[in-house]
């Protein structure tokens, strides 16, 4: 089919209302949404999980399954209306005009067939065109996503590729076909920051090349200022802001938005004297969604007999109509006006050292072939000379990129692994050669975990109680039952969630909901050392300010050392005392906060900086993009272990990254460095992130 000439909106959706039927009801996913998207431009769609961001985009590609239905509205394609088509007609403009990039790159590539053959497909099957043609295409696409050696990666199977360069294949197979209109939702949410910083740098300039109209799903605020020209937010199936990035970022006209924008830590703020604001109350079910404005239990604005009945509009929120909001008291709101913040809360003393390390080292055998046991050898170098301090009462962040060591670390002060050599000292007892079978009870119950994913780590056949219950059994904390029962209802009340959910099932809680359980159950048995794993990066952002909150505040009255490990340095900067950056399972970095934040960085430090989005218009950023994925363990460079990636390396005299691992300097106030930079070209470093002059 050949692709029309058109010149109005590529996407046009107007009144869309989508609801799914069940045996019971029908429960509307989406209601009375609009959005346009003009050629070459790039529109941002942000919520949180199960506002119907998704459902939009299964609605454009008119895949909504047996169950879900348009029942209201239109959604036109070039002028067309994508209800009106032909299955026939689809099937040419799905993947042909419009493509879609999903979250998870492994879901949309074939696991037994080369990537090449994936790609020379989409045009062979849509355009016709022969198989010489489709491979030329193909290597040219692959080069524009900025795959290394091409050839070799079009031979490649998905699972010989890293998430990013799977990321990237996906990317490139939905621009083979040139589409007039790509659909990403959240199409960076599983990979690392510099990855993520690398990909939308990609998704930006090919948008541009190919003059591709974009529909941008995310959570993410600042990734959206990063890479759109307006922006939508959606809350419970309804749009209710829509704008240009400058006049919703700056000039915001609704309530949840500014409720978005209290919630996630922009620089500047403070754990201690400007804490985040999280949202009140639950996002309500599809079922159960209020009277009139559906965002309005949750309102700090909310006006009884005025925001809860009858249907509430979208209204033109400058003289234009081109920023509009779904707020009837918009015009009454002083925007401007200062956070009240709840009482300031003291700094928790920190108090003498609870956990040392010393040259800790964590080395795995792994065979050559290990298929077939074959006799070679390989070891991986997971943790290489590790040695920190964490004190009472302190928040020290652990940072850097998925295979830099942070877990494995964290797995060997579990005892879920034995430390290679070196020492891990808890009040200095050495506990680093002791498995957890071995610990005894106390150790145990002092280093507890609160995980990633809260879905994975409760038992989805027993009740929150019983599972808390459960731990303090195995802690031999109370002499019966009935004491048991009374300090589990004591660690609902500490973790903020109401007594009457120790009856429920994991199945009945949201995500937020279920990390608090992980938190209760980490702090059964009076846990002093509490390692953090990405504890909100599976939460939405309102969600996540309310945890991070949460474990403040336990920290504070319960004087533990958190460890905590995360890849999002805008959460880091928020909380966190102290900060050690990893690399390659070496400390690269380590210092305050403060220090690891201000210049002189480690060359990784600074690239790492310059990763992170940051949803706030007056930020400036110094650009950095770091070419590559991160070395194998098994196979790490010689030297310096960042030097394959390192902008800085030509400017160190001879070959001394290629050869020799840098030592650990100490600058001023303790602050660690491992590079072979010299002082003066330390100080010549300039600040990643500034904040523009008024």
């Amino acid at each position: 089919m050949a692709k029309l000439d058109y010149d109005g909106p590529i996407l046009e959706i107007d009144k869309l209302s989508i609801s799914f039927f069940t045996r019971l009801r029908e429960i509307p996913a989406v209601m009375d949404f609009s959005v346009t998207v003009q050629p070459g431009e790039a529109v941002g769609l942000v919520g949180e999980s199960g506002c119907g961001k998704s459902t939009v985009a299964l609605g454009v590609m008119q895949d909504l399954g047996k169950n879900g239905r348009v029942v209201g509205g239109s959604i036109k394609f070039k002028g067309r209306d994508l209800a009106e088509m032909s299955a026939e007609e689809l099937r040419d403009v799905r993947g042909n005009e419009i493509a879609m990039i999903y979250q998870e790159p492994m879901a949309s590539l074939n696991p037994a067939m080369k990537i090449g053959h994936q790609l020379m497909e989409v045009p062979m099957i849509h355009e016709g065109i022969g198989e010489a043609e489709a491979k030329d295409r193909a290597l040219q696409v692959v080069t524009d996503v900025k795959l290394p050696d091409p050839a070799r990666i079009l031979d490649s199977y998905p699972h010989q590729l890293s998430g990013g360069q799977q990321q990237r294949i996906v990317i490139a197979m939905a621009l083979m076909s040139k589409p007039a209109l790509l659909i990403l939702d959240e199409p960076t949410t599983a990979l690392d920051v510099t990855v993520e910083a690398a990909i939308v740098e990609l998704v930006r300039d090919l948008g541009k090349k190919y003059g591709t109209s974009m529909l941008f799903i995310s959570h993410n605020l600042g990734l959206v200022l990063e890479t759109c020209d307006r922006i939508c937010v959606m809350y419970s199936g309804e749009a209710v802001e829509r704008g240009s990035i400058e006049e919703v970022f700056d000039d915001m006209q609704h309530p949840y938005t500014q409720a978005l924008f209290r919630s996630i830590p922009l620089p500047g703020a403070d754990k201690n004297t400007h804490p985040l604001v999280a949202i009140p109350g639950n996002f309500p079910l599809p079922h159960e969604r209020p009277n009139g404005c559906n965002f309005g239990p949750r309102c700090d604005y909310f006006e009884d007999g005025l925001c809860d009945e009858g249907f509430i509009p979208m209204y033109p929120a400058d003289e234009a109509g081109h920023h509009e909001t779904r707020c009837l008291r918009f015009k009454e709101i002083d925007w401007n006006a200062p956070i009240t913040v709840g009482e300031q809360k003291q700094k928790g003393e920190i108090g003498k050292v609870v956990l040392k390390m010393d040259d800790l080292k964590k080395y795995y055998e792994v065979s050559a072939n290990a298929l077939f046991g074959g006799a070679n050898k390989k070891v991986v170098k997971a943790n290489e000379t590790l040695s920190f301090e964490a004190r009472e009462s302190e928040t020290l962040a652990i940072v850097g990129e998925s295979g830099c060591g942070k877990s494995t670390f964290a797995k060997v002060l579990m005892g879920l692994e034995t430390a290679t050599d070196g020492e891990i000292l808890l009040d200095n007892q050495s506990i680093g050669n002791t498995p957890i079978e071995e610990r005894d009870t106390k150790t145990v119950a002092d280093v507890q975990m609160v995980f990633q994913n809260p879905f994975d780590t409760l038992n989805p056949s027993m009740t929150v109680g019983r599972q808390i219950i459960r731990a303090l059994e195995i802690f031999k904390i109370g002499k019966n039952e009935a004491e048991r029962k009374t300090r589990m209802l004591e660690l609902l009340d500490l973790v903020k969630l109401p007594r009457e959910f120790a009856d429920r099932m994991p199945r009945q809680l949201s995500g937020g909901q279920k990390q608090r359980v992980g938190i209760a159950r980490a702090f059964s048995g009076g846990a002093r050392i509490v390692v953090a794993d990405e504890p909100v990066s599976a939460l939405d952002v309102s969600v996540q300010a309310a945890v991070t909150d949460l474990l403040m505040e336990i920290q504070r009255n319960e004087k533990t050392t958190l460890l905590f490990i995360s890849h999002d340095l805008s959460i880091v900067r928020y909380l966190s005392d102290r900060v050690m950056v990893m690399y390659l399972g070496h400390v690269v970095e380590l210092g305050t906060t403060d220090q690891v934040f201000s210049p002189p960085y480690h060359p990784y430090t600074e690239a790492l900086l310059s990763a992170v989005p940051i949803a706030d218009t007056s930020i400036e950023k110094k650009h950095i993009v770091l070419d590559g994925d991160i070395p194998s363990a098994m196979n790490p460079p010689s030297g310096c272990p960042f030097q394959t990636r390192c902008r800085w390396k030509s400017k160190v005299l001879g070959n001394l990254c290629d050869t020799e691992v840098p030592p650990v300097r100490t600058l001023e106030g303790n602050h660690q460095v491992k590079c072979h930079l010299s002082d003066e070209k330390l100080a010549e470093m300039e600040p990643v992130i500034k904040i523009a002059a008024e």
